[in-house]
Order: structure tokens, then sequence, then C-alpha cells
């Protein structure tokens, strides 16, 4: 009897040893599948830009009418460190340090009051001022970048595609966001005739005052209707290039002029451009992919390749996909090295074992060693 419960005893011990074992190697697997996947690790930057345009003003009236209002805002809050002001011909801009105790989990709310400050402090700004602008996301890496060009197609057309895909791209699995590059303002040119308008006694001031008029979005009320109120909708909006130019200006003589009759008015774009992008020499527009915090990387990549296979049926043809940084790629071929040389690193360590060991304690102990790299 003693014998036959030493002998249980040793193998209850085996199989609860067998069990555990098997846990732990199910636990690893799926800790390293669940593990987030990026070339580069995630990192907190604790620093915010607040940018405001002071269009025509010089660097000592922008410090005085701009950053330093603004400092004294911002300085009310206690989660800064510090902050920096820099005064240029026209612009201003603030640097703000928060404070080490802040994570990535807190600086939201830090961020969000920081732009109440600042929008508290607008009706201070002198009225040449724009709107101030709060920049705080500097963390996001792209890891996939690729560039749209088409031979043959409009700026617009290409335009209209990568609108098309951000809108379907940012449903993708892992997907955080999705950023273009290289767009460009499109704008109405009014190029007035300066000797019709002297001829016609037109001053210049005259048309800008309506031009600035139209397009003012206006609250018209309501109607009843029965027991029903309906909302007005007022027209008369400017939708194209004609409408511009069919616009209607008095003449001190009370003579009706189009707008057409004294200024070219045509569409183009805001020149000159913030920012260009060429791929192959062809102009193009830039799309930047970045992952959630914690996402894969590599699962991310795979879906979006098999996206855009789905998406191509609605591309026309000749738009083009310029590959400039796919970090998908990278990590997998990174992560498939790291697993070979791992499991080579382990077998080579078992043989070494054996020979050194014996069979048996060799074989024992390259488990062991599996178990814990695993």
């Amino acid at each position: 009897n003693s014998c036959m419960n030493i002998a249980q005893f040793f193998i209850e011990r085996r199989v609860v040893t067998l069990v555990l074992t098997l846990v732990m190697l199910g636990a690893g697997s799926m800790a390293y599948q669940d593990l987030s996947r990026l070339e580069d690790p995630e990192f907190t930057i604790k620093d915010a830009l607040v940018i405001t345009q002071y269009p025509g003003a010089s660097a000592a009236e922008v410090e005085e009418e701009v950053s330093d209002r603004l400092e004294k805002a911002v300085q009310g809050m206690g989660q800064l460190k510090r902050v920096v002001s820099r005064s240029d011909r026209g612009m201003s801009t603030l640097t703000v340090t928060v404070k080490d105790k802040y994570d990535k989990s807190t600086l939201p709310q830090v961020w969000d009051e920081l732009r109440r400050k600042v929008g508290d402090a607008q009706g201070e700004l002198p009225p040449g001022a724009g709107t101030s602008m709060v920049v705080d996301e500097y963390g996001d890496v792209y890891g996939i970048f690729f560039a749209v060009t088409g031979d043959g197609y409009s700026y617009a057309e290409i335009k209209q595609v990568v609108d098309m895909l951000r809108r379907e791209l940012l449903l993708v699995q892992d997907v955080g966001k999705i950023d273009t590059f290289g767009e460009r303002t499109e704008a109405v040119y009014v190029e007035l005739n300066r000797d019709r308008m002297s001829q016609l006694g037109i001053p210049p001031d005259a048309i800008i005052n309506e031009l600035q008029q139209k397009n003012l979005v206006a609250n018209a009320g309501r109607v009843r209707v029965g027991s029903e109120f309906i909302t007005l909708n007022p027209t008369g909006e400017l939708k194209s290039v004609e409408q511009f130019g069919a616009l209607l200006f008095s003449s001190p003589g009370s003579e009706q002029i189009y707008l057409r009759d004294i200024a070219n008015v045509q569409r183009g774009y805001v020149e000159p451009q913030n920012s260009l992008i060429r791929y192959d020499g062809k102009p193009a527009i830039g799309l930047g992919i970045s992952t959630v915090s914690g996402g894969n990387v590599v699962a991310m990549g795979e879906a979006l390749k098999q996206r855009r296979v789905e998406l191509m049926p609605q591309v026309p043809l000749g738009i083009e996909f310029g590959r400039v940084s796919i970090q998908s790629d990278a990590v997998d071929t990174a992560i498939k090295g790291c697993v070979l040389s791992l499991l080579q690193a382990g077998a080579s360590v078992m043989v070494v074992l054996r020979f050194v060991m014996g069979l048996r304690s060799g074989r024992l102990s390259g488990c062991v060693l599996r178990l814990t790299s695993a």
C-alpha cells in the first residue's frame, strides 16, 4: 500500500506539473498574440503649441497685444511647468510644458483646460488677430504613408479619390487617425479692372463690401403652418463662378453693372501653396495612417491591404498609389527574424545540454528553457 501511495503521489505530481505547463504555455501564447506591434515604442510628449496669426503686426506688437495676453491667461493653470513665448512678425507661438507627473491618461484633460483658457482669452485679442490654435498631437507615428497620383487627372479629381479613401479606411481595424498632406485650398479670384472702374466711378470698397455680405449664414426664422413650425431657409447663395460674375453693382449714374464687366472672375487655388508633395516627379496628395494606442500595426497593414483591394473598383483607371513607408512589412519581418533566432538558440542549447547533462536531464532542461522563453 505504501508503494502504491508513493507511485500515485508521483503520478499526480506529474499530472499537475503537466497541466500547469500547458496553462503557462497557453497564457504565454495568448499574451504574445495580444502584444502591440510597432516599429517605434509609444511615447508621450508633454508640450503643446498655441499659435496665433496677427497679419501685418510687427514682432513688438505681436508680443504686447497677443503673446503677453495669452501668457497671462495660460499661467493660471496649476498643471503647467513652464510657458515660453516667441513673437515673430505676424505670428505668436507659445510653447506650454506640463509637469512630469501627468501621463497619457491625464494629459487630455489638461489640454482641454488649456483650450478653454485660450478660448476665453480670444475676446482680449486685437480685432486683426486670428483665432488661436492649440496643437498637442506630436506622439502620432504614421505607420503607413503613401502618395496618390494620377496622370491626366486634375487636382480636384485626385482629391475626390483621396477623400473617399480617407472615409473608408478610417473604419479599418486598428486605424487611429488618417491625415492628408499636400492639399491645396480652393479660392475664387476677383481681379478688378481699375481703368473700367474709374470710368464708371465705382470704388473698390463697394465691391469688397458686397462680396463680404455674400454666403453668410443667417437665421430667417420660422413660419407656422397648421400645428407645425417650418424653418425658413433663405436662398441666393453663390455656388459657382458664373454666379459671382452675375453680381450687380450700381454706378453713381444709377446704372447696373455686372461684376464680370469690371473684373476677371476665375476659380483657382491659393498661391503660394503651403505644402507640396511630389512622387516620382508627379504632384501627389499624401495619406498618413497612424495606429491606435496599443494597436497592432501588422494586423492594421494586412487589413488595409485587403480593404484597398476591395475599393479598387471605385478608383478611376490611372490613379496610382505610391508606397512611401509601410511599417507593417518592416515590423513583420523583424518579428519573424526574432522568433527564428529564438528557436535556433533554443535548439542549440538543447543539443548542447543533451551532450553535457545526458539525454534525460538535457531534455528536461530544454523543455524548461522553451517554457520560460514562451
